[in-house]
Parts: C-alpha cells; structure tokens; sequence
C-alpha cells in the first residue's frame, strides 16, 4: 500500500513502512548504510539470469547485478565495478530490451530510485518509478499531460532515455529537468530539458552520453485537469494496447521505429497517404510495412512476428534472443525489397 504525506503544498508518497531518515546504521541485500546514506560495503549478486529481469523472458546470466535504491549505492556500485574492470549496463524496467543468450560479462545495474513529490504542477519523479506508478499518481492529483502514456510499460528512466511516445505525445512535452550520475566525473549533473537533446526515441542519455550517465531522476510539468477525465483517458489508452497489442505474450513493445514520412521518397508517398499518422511528426507505420510484406504470424524457433501487431515479436514457445534476431533481420530485409525501405531498430540488444 502507498501512503501520501502532505507538508504544505508538497505531496511525498512512499511505500507503507518507508521511513524519511534513519537514526541506526542498517544492512540491506549486501550493501552496508550508514546513517549519512554513506555506502561502505556493496556486494554484487553473481549469475542472474537475464531472462528473470525483462519482459521478453530470454537471456543468459549476467555475471554480475546489483539493484541500487540511492545515488549513493549507484556511486558505490560504480566505483566497485570501475576497480574491478568491469563494463556496466544500465536495466531499466527491461520491457525494450532483447538480451544475449550468452548473457552478460559485466555488472547489470538496476537504478531503483523510488520517489514521487508534488508541488504545485510539477512532480518530481525517481528514475525507478513505474511509467504505471507515475500515472496513478497524476491522474489522482488532478494533473494531466501524461494521459498519451496510459498503459505504457517500464520505468521513468527508460522512458526519458528513449524518449518514449505513443498516441502523438512524447515524454519530452512534459520533462522540464533531468538529473543524472556521471560515472567517469563522479558527480551528479541536472539539465533541462533543452539540454537532453530529446529527438525521435531517444535523447542524449541514449546517443553521446550512453553509458556515460545513468538517470536518477526527473522534474515533470504538468497542467491541472479534472481527475476523472485524465482516469478515462488514461483507460482509453490501456484498453487500445490490451485490444490491439499482444500482451498474452511475452514481448518488448514496437521492435522498428515508425518510418518518419520525409525519409520517404517523395515518388512514393502517395501510396503511404492512407496509413500516414502523427507520432507526434507524419509517420507511415513499421507495423504497415511489415505486414503489407507478408510477415504477420512468421516464425524461428520459439519466435513469432505477431499476427495481431505485426511490429511486435513475441515469444510464444520459450524463444532464444538468436530467433528473435533472425526474425529482425528478415523483417529488415523485406520491407527493404519490397519498399526500398531501411527499418531502424527501436529495442536495445545486449
């Protein structure tokens, strides 16, 4: 249960039982805290598998994970791992991610920073946070500006990296600031918006300064509405995904990026003009292009191009990242021969 605390116009909600400070050193999973939120002693899980950690249910171990719950564990985690020449990846909420079947040589790092505040019309949000948490958390206060996200999976942090979209919104309609770790400076650095260079599913976090910083958080602005509106608006987005999305399936979401219709041969629009949406700028659907190439219901191995979203794979019968990758590539190679066009991967594969 999540209990709201209020303090003026500031509104924190934290888990039942999460108390805001603590008088009494306390070791937690292998990490040792000490009253100033100083970290002495971290101790990284070994072979977790990747499969366990994502929503594509694939993926061999990872040879290290920690999950940190502070920036003070993220900078203690990296240094650990730093001194032990280990490379580092970043896991959100692992729903666009396709891992390796041979897993991962290196330390997984899982940002789970939890908080949610209030005041006024801005929220300020942890990166660890539920895309589903911060948009109960909205509607109830009243907020609108998120309403395009209902029934969006994975965390805050994954969406502002990639900055997430759906329905003609953008997480970067309503960020007004971000705050990150910088693993090589060890220091924490805030941006606006304006400086996270947010463009078509992605942002700096996820081109120039990938791997470079992990996202702790962010302030959201948003406008007052009336909760019951932004509630159904929200439901109307959730009942879309549950309709037309094959979420009876293990899946990472929209493989391909749409296909931005000035990329387009201007001979060959025409022929898109039926399909063409915003998203938020005139887009012709991946999901068109792959089943006016015959994919829809295509298997390897364990994998299949879903016959009811053809821009999703799914695995339907304990499927291996290499048969995922296989139907990746195919889908690649037809919609190239048979529209001249070069789909760009939307997921992240490690």
């Amino acid at each position: 249960m999540i209990k709201p605390e209020r303090r003026g116009q500031l509104e924190i909600v934290r888990p039942e039982g999460c108390k805001e400070s603590t008088h009494s050193t306390k070791t937690e999973g292998g990490h040792h805290l000490q009253p100033s939120g100083r970290v002495t002693f971290i101790m990284f899980k070994e072979n977790i598998y990747l499969a366990r950690l994502g929503s594509f249910r694939i993926g061999g171990p990872s040879r290290y994970f920690f999950e940190a719950r502070s920036k003070a564990e993220i900078e203690a985690a990296v240094k650990k791992a730093k001194a032990d020449k280990l490379d580092i990846f970043v896991l959100g909420g692992g729903t666009n991610l396709l891992p390796s079947d041979e897993g991962y040589e290196g330390l997984v790092l899982k940002p789970n920073l939890w908080h949610l505040e209030r005041a006024g019309s801005e929220i300020k949000v942890g990166a660890g946070v539920l895309m589903s948490e911060l948009l109960d958390f909205a509607a109830h206060a009243g907020l609108s500006g998120l309403e395009w996200a209902g029934g969006l999976p994975g965390t805050v942090g994954g969406a502002i990296r990639g900055n997430a979209g759906a329905f003609g919104g953008e997480i970067k309609d309503v960020v007004k600031a971000v705050t990150s770790y910088d693993t090589e400076m060890f220091r924490e650095l805030e941006r606006f918006n304006e400086e996270c260079k947010f463009d078509y599913r992605s942002s700096l976090f996820k081109t120039e300064r990938n791997g470079r910083e992990i996202i702790l958080g962010a302030t959201l602005t948003l406008k007052s509405g009336d909760p019951e509106k932004i509630r159904e608006e929200m439901n109307a987005k959730i009942a879309y995904r549950q309709e037309r999305h094959p979420l009876e399936y293990p899946n990472i979401g929209s493989i391909f990026k749409n296909v931005d219709l000035e990329k387009i041969p201007i001979s060959s629009r025409a022929k898109f003009a039926h399909v063409v949406k915003p998203d938020p700028f005139p887009v012709v659907p991946a999901a068109y292009l792959i089943s006016e190439a015959g994919l829809k219901g295509v298997t390897h191995g364990g994998a299949m191009v879903s016959p009811k979203h053809p821009n999703f794979i799914v695995n339907v019968l304990w499927a291996k990242a290499n048969d995922v990758k296989n139907l990746i590539e195919l889908t690649k190679s037809e919609v190239h021969k048979r529209f001249g066009i070069k789909l760009e991967e939307e997921v992240i594969q490690l």
